[in-house]
């Protein structure tokens, strides 16, 4: 059984006289613990449908279904990292951290020792104290990372969450998610704009088309774990890598030059 669930899922907008189909007809199963990304053009639909499943929006048709139940509005068991991090200048990393159980009028005393663990585990601890000013952006966007974990929850959304990086350190949050998806197993929804990304993390590819979304490919990534600097070096590799991007260009009718060096094409 899927532990995510999207059945025929549309997201219409209307304002004034304009009326605007963003996503149709968009179905999808995610079994728990797996790691699936969305990619598609600027536009079609990404960020709407994560935002349908983590409840901050609703589905103007269709339905989406999490552990058995449908999604009518915030879930305790979705965690969301979005594109910043949004942490609170006044509060240093480990109240950040702490902050959804504040919100969630829980007993912080219970979650401290989780909260260091999570900063440990992402090589955080003795900037426990800093603020967020004193931060690398990569810094943050672990820090919001802790914070989206701090609840357990089942299923991590992710909104781009490196897309503001300089490209060094996009590549070291690569290998840290890795990491920290291995530690854990949560199930992960992850849109992103870069294919190498989404090859190199995820066990799916789901690609969207334009105007409006659709769900146009589905594409299994059969690479071996852990991924490695190495392996985005490879044949089979850069394969998935064409495969995805030409399924791109088939969404928003242009080409997609080819990723595979030609001396490995050969």
């Amino acid at each position: 059984m899927s532990q995510i669930s999207l059945r025929n899922v549309s997201k219409e907008f209307l304002a004034g006289k304009r009326h605007t189909v963003a996503v149709v007809g968009f179905s999808l199963e995610i079994e728990k613990g797996s790691f699936v990304s969305i990619v598609g053009p600027s536009g079609c639909g990404k960020s709407t449908v994560l935002s349908m499943v983590g409840g901050l929006a609703a589905p103007t048709h269709g339905e989406i279904v999490i552990d058995g139940k449908p999604v009518t509005g915030a879930n305790e068991k979705i965690g969301t990292v979005f594109q910043d991090a949004h942490l609170l200048p006044w509060r240093n990393v480990l109240n950040n951290v702490l902050f959804p159980v504040e919100l969630r009028r829980k007993h912080r005393r219970d979650f401290v020792e989780h909260a260091h663990e999570l900063l440990n585990l992402t090589g955080l601890s003795r900037f426990a104290d800093h603020y967020p000013n004193e931060l690398s952006g990569g810094m943050r966007q672990r820090v919001a990372i802790c914070r989206a974990l701090i609840l357990s929850p089942e299923i991590l959304l992710m909104d781009e969450p490196f897309s503001a990086l300089d490209a060094m350190t996009r590549e070291e949050m690569m290998y840290e998610l890795q990491r920290i998806w291995a530690s854990f197993g949560k199930t992960v929804l992850f849109v992103t704009h870069s294919v190498r990304e989404a090859v190199f993390l995820s066990d799916r590819i789901e690609v969207m088309s334009l105007n409006p979304g659709r769900l146009i490919q589905d594409l299994t990534v059969d690479l071996e774990r852990p991924r490695t600097a190495y392996m985005e070096t490879q044949v089979g590799f850069n394969r998935i890598v064409d495969e995805v991007r030409a399924a791109i260009g088939r969404g928003h009718n242009h080409p997609i030059e080819s990723s595979v060096p030609e001396m490995a094409v050969a």
